[in-house]
């Protein structure tokens, strides 16, 4: 193509900010012109810059290059076309003529274009801008070489940017440099991005710092993307500037700064690895429980303190999300959920959710499901699976299952692995374990295993040690252990432990209990009293019965028994004593059912002279099948006066093996007068022992004898 205007004449027109040439900035030309020559523009690494009428994607801008406008305020503003054109001069600047009327209306187009073909280089300037804003690029072109030539260099960036849409790049590199040296900061950003695409780095920093520090927005956010590729600490600077100017897509990335900045790695907020609960010991889980699973881990929210540099960027993320940008709604939303701020979650979810951020429809559909709302988040989650979304298509699935459709359940399970949901295998799995159809459930266990969820490598290992298989199962279980899979830690130790390998078993053990596995915990508290370390018992016993195992909590209050004198009944008029911490972790195993516990409570609520509660958790263990409650029992009643009852339950116990509830029967028979029944309770009672009671009862059955036989 042919330029009109020679290029050298344009710098000496004195339209440019700068008059003359000075030698630095020929130098600099000569330095960076061949590569100037090569392209227009630089593609910004993963985000865009702002377009107005689209969203954000994670695709590269068409083109580099900012439209001036003489009516614009800035060389911000940005059209939709490929582009971003300069027009004459930003109004208010020393060197361009103010133009208050909207390029836009007929009646602006119709005076400029009536100065334009007078000759006026400011009116041929702002109307080319105009076409080319519109589209029209045949017409624009003879306005802005004509307003070029006189030296106009919003003109000559607009050139620029019509010659690049043509597919003229290094033509429309040259332009852009002969702008950018007379100080436009719209042809800067273009000239730099065109370098960086060309892959030389050094230029394209220069001429997008020129860019920046003329605060021209899109230059500072694609210099902060270039500082940022590179791991430069200055990307941050320039990243809030172009935030403060109200780039949106630079909100965004300085609030996932601040984010990774505020934790050690980006963790996801919405975090969790899959569907479904792990499996545990004794089984493979149970299909139908939804979690949420987590989101990319570049882009997934920081779970982290709500303070400094993290509710900074909570800033940033609403600057941006109040800007229509729907990925930083996303986080928005995450982060208020996370505070415990379900409603203004849900509307940010919401927002981007209908922008068409499938993860954000998945995230609401959560929400809803919290809420107790099942429809409406299935409504949300068929949406973001529609979309590709695999983490709502587990959760669909999950749905289904827990209703009893296992042929929907499973089509969505199958969806979500087909997007790429390794989540989606794993729920297979579970679905059809709980099916007993094993061969399956260990045909998708191994898949997921095999693609690294930790958690089906343990549901494999459980299998195999089910069907038999511990060799399989072992490595298996390392593997998942090795991976993080507390419940497969938990289960090394099992496995040690069922091979007498205590010291193995004891570190597997330790390992799950630090990462809080409550039964863990106990076998470590267990083992540490089994060798006389009371102190460290205690500490395991205390996480364990605080994570809710009843048998940690009796274990527990034996260690805190063991170092007080038994409690006395209280003296005549004394108040009842109040309760031990050793008699309140008893009452917490004996409310979850513990039979030893309960009886120990009896006990202990009987010491006090507290007859009733003693007589309340003697019944509850006796009906629990604790043959020591039936005994405790049996005697509390016979005290009361309640012989024949007392009879039913001593004859319980003594049924189920207790040697003294035998030897109290035989006494009661004997005190009746029912020789032979009180005989035949003497020989049960020497059959169970122990020896003392064993030697009464051998005693009274040769005195029942002797009074048979006299």
């Amino acid at each position: 193509m042919v330029f009109m205007g020679d290029r050298a004449t344009l710098l000496e027109t004195g339209r440019f900010v700068q008059r003359r040439v000075h030698r630095s900035d020929s130098v600099m030309n000569a330095a960076f012109g061949v590569a100037a020559a090569e392209n227009s523009e630089t593609t910004e690494a993963t985000e865009t810059t702002e377009i107005i009428g689209t969203t954000e994607t994670a695709e590269t801008v068409g083109c580099a290059a900012t439209v001036e406008s003489a009516e614009s305020t800035g060389s911000t503003g940005v059209a939709g076309s490929a582009g971003a054109i300069e027009a004459a001069e930003n109004p208010g600047s020393p060197e361009s003529p103010e133009t208050r009327e909207s390029p836009e209306s007929a009646e602006s187009e119709a005076r400029h274009r009536r100065a334009a073909d007078a000759g006026d280089t400011t009116s041929m300037s702002v109307l080319g801008a105009l076409l080319l804003r519109r589209g029209d690029l045949d017409a624009a072109e003879p306005y802005l070489r004509a307003a070029t030539a006189d030296g106009d260099r919003a003109a000559a960036n607009n050139l620029g940017v019509l010659l690049h849409q043509r597919g003229y790049t290094d033509d429309a590199a040259g332009w852009w440099r002969i702008a950018a040296v007379a100080g436009s900061a719209a042809a800067a950003h273009a000239l730099g991005r065109h370098y960086r695409e060309r892959g030389d780095e050094p230029g394209a920093e220069y001429w997008l710092r020129q860019s920046a520090e003329q605060g021209h927005a899109l230059g500072a956010y694609a210099l902060a993307d270039l500082l940022e590729h590179r791991s430069d600490v200055g990307a941050e600077r320039w990243l809030r500037a172009a935030a403060e100017q109200g780039h949106r897509e630079a909100a965004y990335r300085l609030a996932r700064m601040l984010d990774r900045n505020a934790a050690d790695d980006p963790h996801d907020a919405f975090g969790r690895p899959g569907l479904g609960p792990g499996p545990g010991a004794g089984a493979a889980g149970r299909p139908g429980a939804a979690t949420r699973s987590a989101v990319r881990s570049d882009d997934g929210p920081v779970a982290g303190p709500a303070t400094g540099r993290v509710g900074e960027a909570e800033q940033w993320y609403r600057q941006a999300a109040a800007r229509g940008h729907r990925r930083a709604a996303l986080h928005l939303g995450a982060i208020l959920e996370q505070r415990g701020e379900p409603k203004e979650a849900g509307r940010w979810y919401l927002i981007s959710a209908k922008a068409g951020e499938a993860r954000a429809a998945c995230a609401l559909g959560f929400l809803l499901r919290d809420a107790g709302d099942e429809e409406s988040a299935a409504v949300w989650w068929l949406r973001a699976a529609q979309d590709g979304d695999g983490n709502a298509a587990n959760a669909l699935g999950a749905l289904h299952a827990a209703r009893g459709e296992q042929q929907t359940a499973e089509r969505w399970y199958r969806a979500a692995m087909d997007a790429g949901d390794v989540n989606g295998a794993y729920n297979l799995g579970l679905l059809c374990a709980a099916q007993d159809r094993t061969p399956q459930a260990e045909q998708w266990y191994r898949r997921a295993a095999y693609a690294g969820h930790r958690e089906a490598a343990n549901a494999l290992a459980v299998l195999l040690l089910q069907a038999g298989d511990a060799t399989g199962a072992e490595p298996w279980f390392s593997k998942a252990a090795e991976a993080g899979s507390v419940d497969a830690a938990f289960n090394l130790g099992i496995l040690y432990a069922g091979r007498d390998e205590d010291r193995t078993a004891l570190v597997w053990y330790e390992r799950a209990a630090a990462a809080g596995h409550t039964e863990a915990a106990l076998q470590v508290g267990m083992a540490l009293l089994h060798h006389g370390e009371e102190q460290a018992a205690e500490r395991h016993l205390r996480c364990a019965a605080g994570g809710g195992s009843a048998e940690a909590a009796f274990r527990l209050a034996g260690v805190l028994d063991s170092r007080q004198p038994p409690p006395g009944p209280p003296a005549l008029g004394e108040p009842m004593p109040e309760k031990t911490e050793c008699e309140e972790w008893y009452e917490r195993a004996a409310e979850q059912g513990h039979r030893r516990a309960q009886v120990r409570v009896g006990m202990l609520a009987a010491a006090r002279g507290d007859v009733d509660s003693a007589a309340r958790w003697y019944r509850e263990a006796a009906e629990s099948g604790s043959r020591n409650g039936a005994f405790n029992l049996g005697l509390l009643l016979a005290r009361e006066g309640s012989e024949r009852e007392a009879a039913l339950w001593w004859s319980r116990a003594a049924n189920d093996g207790h040697g003294r509830a035998a030897l109290r029967l035989a006494l009661l028979a004997a005190r009746r007068g029912e020789l032979t029944e009180g005989q035949r309770w003497c020989a049960r009672a020497v059959e169970l022992g122990p020896a003392e009671v064993a030697e009464r009862a051998a005693r009274l059955r040769e005195a029942l004898h002797q009074e048979l036989t006299a």
